[in-house]
């Protein structure tokens, strides 16, 4: 199963994909990777001033975005088979990102606080409260996924 084009030239999703999934230029991206690259990107972009508080966010949310982009590969490839194992494995995944994306979140909430002070504070300080935002709005799409699967 995967993303196949349009005779309009526009992507189409398979019908029981049951993922939220947006499509486009035949390329398939969930949700909660895309706001997981965010953190990702606007943690890299500060000057980190707290490698064990930013180093855990950046740890969690560049390794939760390559493991889900590897599901969804195997997921878009068929190596599912519609089995039932393929939910359990799926919404236990989702579920325990979703306990370490909130421990990344509060981190990152942490060291926004302490950077609201520092040198370069204005733009450090936006960047962060961005990084934070994204990291709870990450949180929030990885629990609604895991019992969106569950309770399917």
């Amino acid at each position: 199963m995967s993303c196949q084009d349009a005779p309009e030239g526009r992507s189409v999703l398979p019908e029981d994909t049951g993922l939220p999934m947006a499509a486009g230029a035949s390329t398939c991206v969930c949700p909660w990777q895309l706001c997981g690259t965010w953190v990702w990107i606007l943690v890299a972009a500060t000057s980190v001033s707290f490698p064990l508080l930013q180093g855990w966010v950046m740890y969690v949310s560049l390794s939760s975005c390559l493991v889900s982009l590897l599901l969804l590969l195997s997921y878009l490839f068929g190596f599912h088979k519609n089995s039932e194992n393929w939910k359990v494995l799926d919404s236990l995944y989702h579920g325990t990102t979703a306990i370490l994306y909130m421990s990344a979140a509060v981190l990152q909430a942490n060291a926004t606080i302490h950077s609201e002070f520092g040198p370069n504070s204005p733009l450090y300080y936006q960047l962060n409260c961005a990084a934070s935002f994204f990291a709870f709005i990450t949180t929030f799409l990885y629990i609604l996924h895991a019992f969106s699967i569950y309770y399917q």
